[in-house]
């Protein structure tokens, strides 16, 4: 009864574990850990099986690893021809309406007394050789399934000398996959909602809320490391003018291509956001890269811009910590840099950025308290919802 007890709570730890995971990386982990206590292994991975790329994926390593192992593997991949459970005997047995139950393997590739037997099926001998190979004397390898599906396995394996994996560790692997399984479904399911809360739904850019979360971070490191900041602020010109003679189908799409363009231009600055602020408005934000780079990019952005019909070109503003703008203590202070630079640019019906601290009056622009609600909007010259 106690060895029962004992992995009760396992699995309860492990369904609490993987639920407060916030990200798919954090439930990865969480589920190769707690899998490799639950089961008292000293190694624990997940990996997914890629069925267009005929491979399993090591998503993720736990525990005490081998030289060569790295927790979250860039390229550990292994061909399924290696691996003929995982195409003839998983697949075949569901099909033929059997149960996707765990199995175990051992170093000296025969199985353990009271270990599962598969019949006919051959032991991997990748995987008995992958066991000499880093010191480790048995395996148990749990079917992870997915809406019906095979999604992956779940592998913990002990070191050579301890006890073997038996036939109620393989069962209680199954139990755990199950679990796993679980957990992964309702991850993807937040990965899901906070994708929508996150992107803007027209252009698949990033949407306000998340470069306000950004652009906080941003700032957090450019006070505590000195990490130069860049933001670019754009208002697509004409608009309003599109919607009024061509429909609101045709501005929608003009909304699109410059988002592509944006998002084509942001990719020159490695790590920078993309995003759509609302309306005809969009941005780019950029953490490390130098001033003169982020105008650079800003320039070909305008140039692309004017390409597009039927708008009419961009007004784009840039304010970045690399230049001479004074401290900026908080992301509101930078937003109305940027903010400021492109009123400029849309007075001057500029095709070029108009960057904070190297044109105009911008700075004293920013700093000057607003003159109405509606400020931002009558600096362009603009009645407050135009092109919205």
């Amino acid at each position: 009864m106690g060895g029962d007890d004992a992995r009760l709570r396992a699995v309860v730890a492990l369904a609490q574990t993987m639920a407060a995971a916030y990200t798919p990386r954090e439930s990865w982990h969480a589920a190769a850990a707690g899998a490799c206590t639950a089961l008292a292994g000293s190694f624990a991975a997940l990996s997914v099986w890629e069925r267009e790329q005929g491979r399993l994926r090591v998503l993720v390593n736990a525990g005490e690893r081998a030289e060569g192992e790295e927790e979250f593997p860039e390229a550990e991949a292994y061909p399924v021809h290696q691996f003929p459970e995982i195409t003839e005997f998983l697949h075949e047995r569901w099909a033929g309406g059997g149960e996707p139950d765990a199995w175990v393997e051992t170093a000296d590739g025969a199985p353990a007394a009271g270990a599962p037997a598969r019949g006919a099926r051959p032991y991997c001998h990748q995987r008995v050789a992958a066991l000499r190979r880093r010191g480790r004397g048995c395996c148990v390898v749990a079917p992870v399934v997915l809406h019906g599906r095979a999604w992956g396995e779940l592998y913990v394996a002990r070191p050579a000398g301890s006890p073997v994996f038996g036939r109620d560790d393989a069962d209680f692997a199954t139990v755990l996959a199950a679990v796993v399984a679980a957990g992964i479904v309702q991850t993807e399911r937040l990965e899901e909602v906070r994708k929508l809360a996150f992107t803007d739904p027209l252009t698949g850019l990033a949407n306000r809320r998340a470069v306000d979360l950004r652009l906080d971070e941003a700032v957090d490191l450019h006070r505590t490391e000195g990490a130069v900041v860049s933001l670019v602020v754009c208002d697509l010109n004409g608009l309003k003018a599109v919607n009024d003679t061509h429909g609101h189908a045709v501005g929608d799409r003009l909304l699109e291509r410059f988002g592509s363009v944006l998002s084509l231009c942001g990719a020159m600055l490695p790590g920078a956001l993309s995003a759509r602020l609302g309306g005809d408005e969009f941005c780019l934000l950029t953490v490390g890269p130098p001033a003169d780079d982020v105008v650079r990019v800003s320039e070909e952005l305008c140039a692309r811009a004017v390409t597009l019909e039927p708008g009419d070109g961009v007004a784009c503003g840039v304010a970045s910590t690399g230049d001479d703008i004074g401290p900026v203590p908080s992301a509101r202070r930078l937003f109305r840099l940027a903010d400021a630079a492109q009123y400029q640019a849309k007075a001057a019906h500029s095709r070029r950025p108009v960057v904070a601290g190297r044109d105009g009056d911008v700075i004293r622009l920013a700093d000057s308290p607003p003159r109405s609600p509606h400020d931002r909007r009558r600096l362009r010259g603009n009645p407050p919802d135009e092109g919205r």
